[in-house]
């Protein structure tokens, strides 16, 4: 638990994207699903369909990293224009190359106080 990094990204859906974000939704699955270092990857939508969150977790900030990278090259310009974040909370120790990689959402950074990790 030491080295793994998570976070929640929340969205405002555009008016009328919903069917895009859910495409969107699902080949962004299932490239995460084939990343090594992928350790939890969750999508949650409000009743409604205006909101979005994403829970990811991830072994390292190597693993992290390689998510981000792939997002950027294959998803970022379709997802950004489909939604907006407005929160986005990153859980654990980031290094200063994952800080970065998040930083353009403006995120909230949060280390470890207690409990035990999700198995």
């Amino acid at each position: 638990m030491d080295h793994e990094l998570a976070w929640l990204l929340e969205l405002a859906v555009h008016p009328g994207e919903l069917e895009t974000v859910r495409a969107l939704m699902e080949e962004m699955v299932a490239s995460t699903r084939a990343e090594a270092g992928a350790l939890g990857y969750a999508w949650y939508t409000s009743d409604d369909g205006s909101t979005v969150a994403l829970y990811e977790r991830y072994t390292d900030d190597a693993a992290a990293l390689t998510h981000l990278g792939t997002f950027g090259e294959r998803f970022a310009q379709r997802f950004l224009t489909a939604m907006t974040p407005t929160r986005l909370t990153v859980f654990g120790a980031p290094g200063d190359q994952a800080r970065e990689a998040l930083s353009a959402f403006n995120p909230t950074f949060l280390g470890f106080f207690g409990g035990f990790p999700a198995r």
